[in-house]
Parts: C-alpha cells; sequence; structure tokens
C-alpha cells in the first residue's frame, strides 16, 4: 500500500515538472540590466547599450551605499 502511494507521489510530481512551462520559472527571478535594456529597447542597439550602462551604475551606487551602512 505504502509503495503505492509513493509511487502515486512520484508520477504526480513529474506530472506538475512537465506541466509548468520553464518561462515561467525564470521570469519569477528580477530582471538584470541587459534583459530590461532588450524589453524597453528591442530594435535600436545605441538606446539599449546606453540604458544597460545608465542601469548598472545605478545599481552599483545603490549597492556600494548599502553596503558601507551595513
Amino acid at each position: 500500500m505504502l509503495k503505492k502511494i509513493m509511487f502515486a507521489a512520484v508520477a504526480t510530481g513529474l506530472v506538475a515538472a512537465v506541466a509548468l512551462p520553464i518561462t515561467q520559472v525564470k521570469a519569477a527571478g528580477p530582471l538584470t540590466c541587459k534583459e530590461a535594456a532588450k524589453l524597453k529597447y528591442p530594435a535600436d542597439h545605441a538606446a539599449r547599450s546606453a540604458y544597460k550602462k545608465g542601469c548598472k551604475a545605478a545599481w552599483k551606487a545603490a549597492h556600494k551605499g548599502a553596503v558601507k551602512s551595513a
């Protein structure tokens, strides 16, 4: 009886894992500067590059202050 329950639990877990799309799992995490730039400027490489540089600079400034205060 216990063997049947364990098999059913494993089978259910496998079905759930296959049914869950990979894109939804990845979308749950925070966006990187590169991904955000691609979403905001999908066709303009120069604007995307400038946005990414500004995003990185802002992230570094925010986290540098957070590390000093800790």
